[in-house]
């Protein structure tokens, strides 16, 4: 006998909370009733717009008319302004279809306890129940909301950016319209000379970057993590605390300081090598030690954060697995080698994949320090020691190409997420999570 809970499914399916009303519940039935009045009222006044906003992006654009001999600024449509106001609307009305699903199926759960003989829970039993076993879930909707609206509905916002023609001069609202022009973005930054001479360029220094600034951060801090934990070492405390002065430091601070020790003109080390009989050398105006120096100036700022990480690691490894690796006669380095080494990498190979997907995306370490320059006459506004993520933001911030920076911001995601999904998967900490559980 299933009347109860198909009644009950049915009128929730026809207008949110009947079945709930239909099960007894009314205070919930009211509850359902109110959010689908409020729905409909918003979205019969925006649904409609916002299905003609997100597909036609606009059809006005701002322009003059004479009134009496006067010549007047008619507002037009800001193609933007309606692509954020459609994403939302559209939001919303999924949120309202995961809602009224929720009480079709809650309609039909209560009915089939109705089925069963069971009562239909009151109001104050429906609030006890969440809070005595839903009360994680409940909470999470909050922080779940403002992920949706301030985190992924700016990267939906993004990619859909990356197949319009939002760029200057030509579409810059609200003078001109934005249009939809599928993967042309994307071909010209591949395939166009002008831009894919630049992306090439940018992103083979970027992998580089990311590469040398990993390895010399991690194994620098693994270092020093080591001779502070050597036998003999004195005052570990005090030597700890001095050589996490450069990370406790704002690295704004550092790498703007870093900066004018480096300059060219005026800065103190290259007045020091004066005083040396030696030449000044370009620090920041010549390609190769600009980008020299970025990477040892990220050295002084990273290698602090892998060292106190590595001591940590260091810690609890037990002391019997030296032990026996003495009394096999194994000498210092086989100790390291064959105990030390690949316990440190067990703990810390996520937090090195993570590093490596951090200094890909480390705009602080080049901006601040180079601001990208020195200035590259075969790129496109880009210069020498640009990483992709400086040079997405000279394109939007400076240049007004927005679909272009839209287009690299969503290859350097798939570059990003891609190798830190496969090669965490490969880890042994992954494959051997088991062993520390």
């Amino acid at each position: 006998m299933q009347r109860h809970r198909s009644r009950a499914a049915i009128l929730s399916t026809i207008f949110m909370g009947l079945g709930q009303i239909y099960n007894r519940q009314f205070i919930k039935g009211l509850i359902f009733i109110a959010v689908e009045a409020g729905a409909l009222v918003y979205f019969i006044a925006n649904l409609g717009r916002a299905f003609w906003g997100i597909t036609t992006l606009g059809d006005s654009p701002s322009h003059f008319v004479k009134v009496k001999g006067i010549a007047k600024m008619v507002a037009g449509d800001h193609s933007i302004v309606i692509l954020i106001q459609s994403l939302i609307t559209l939001m919303f009305f999924v949120l309202f279809l995961i809602a009224w699903y929720m009480n079709i199926r809650d309609a039909h759960k209560t009915g089939e306890e109705r089925d069963n003989g069971r009562p239909s829970n009151t109001f104050k039993q429906s609030v006890r129940y969440i809070l005595d076993y839903k009360f994680a879930q409940s909470f999470l909707l909050i922080p779940g909301l403002g992920i949706l609206f301030f985190t992924i509905m700016p990267i939906i916002f993004m990619i859909m950016l990356a197949f319009t023609n939002f760029a200057a001069p030509d579409h810059i609202p609200p003078a001109k319209l934005v249009d939809w022009v599928g993967f042309e973005t994307f071909r010209n930054l591949l395939v166009l000379k002008s831009w894919s001479h630049t992306f090439y360029g940018v992103l083979t220094w970027t992998i580089v970057w990311a590469v040398l600034s990993t390895i010399t951060t991690y194994f620098g801090g693994m270092l020093v993590a080591l001779l502070i934990n050597q036998k003999g070492i004195r005052f570990k405390g005090l030597w700890r605390m001095i050589l996490i002065l450069p990370y406790a430091i704002p690295q704004m601070i550092s790498l703007l300081l870093m900066r004018n020790l480096f300059n060219g003109q005026f800065g103190p080390i290259n007045q020091y090598l004066g005083y040396f009989g030696l030449g000044k050398l370009p620090w920041l105006t010549d390609p190769f030690w600009a980008k020299f120096t970025v990477i040892i100036v990220n050295m002084w700022v990273g290698i602090p954060v892998s060292m106190l990480l590595i001591m940590g690691v260091l810690t609890t490894i037990p002391r019997d697995m030296y032990e026996a690796a003495e009394v096999d006669g194994a000498t210092n380095y086989q100790k390291f080698r064959i105990v030390t080494l690949p316990m440190i990498l067990f703990s810390t190979a996520p937090t090195l994949i993570m590093q490596f997907a951090g200094n890909i995306n480390n705009f602080n370490a080049i901006y601040l320090l180079t601001q990208g320059n020195p200035v590259n006459g075969d790129y496109q506004f880009a210069g020498s020691t640009d990483l992709l993520v400086t040079w997405l933001y000279k394109l939007t911030a400076d240049q007004n190409k927005n679909n272009m920076a839209s287009a690299i911001g969503i290859i350097l995601f798939i570059i990003v997420a891609g190798f830190s999904l496969y090669n965490y998967r490969r880890t042994k900490s992954f494959q051997e999570e088991d062993m520390i559980q």
